[in-house]
């Protein structure tokens, strides 16, 4: 049952490249998603980011509201990037879209917690 699922879903830079580089970026980057949040039925149970990559601990309440979220926080992160530094047009923010490990046993979320 979609109660019970929790995803891992982590991202990263292209070439590893940093996608967060200052404290303003981390910020900008939990506002895009706090703003995200409020539209799609998921909650972010934890997170760590780092300057060239992301994990965060989600928990769907409907199906295909993950990739909903995630393709939107992704994608306004990733315009607001290209806007701050002045790169648009200069390639690819993240390695691809993100990747995620579906699982029901709570054993690993806590795994998923301690990886940061």
């Amino acid at each position: 049952m979609l109660q019970d699922i929790f995803d891992h879903a982590l991202d990263r830079g292209h070439q590893r490249d940093a996608i967060l580089h200052k404290d303003g970026d981390y910020e900008a980057f939990e506002r895009v998603l706090n703003e995200e949040l409020q539209k799609f039925p998921v909650d972010l149970l934890t997170y760590c980011w780092l300057s060239n990559h992301w994990h965060m601990v989600l928990k769907p309440r409907e199906n295909g509201a993950m990739g909903r979220l995630l393709y939107w926080a992704t994608m306004t992160h990733t315009a607001r990037h290209h806007a701050h530094y002045h790169t648009a047009g200069n390639g690819h923010l993240y390695q691809g879209r993100y990747k995620s490990i579906s699982n029901t046993d709570r054993r690993a979320l806590f795994r998923c917690h301690a990886i940061c």
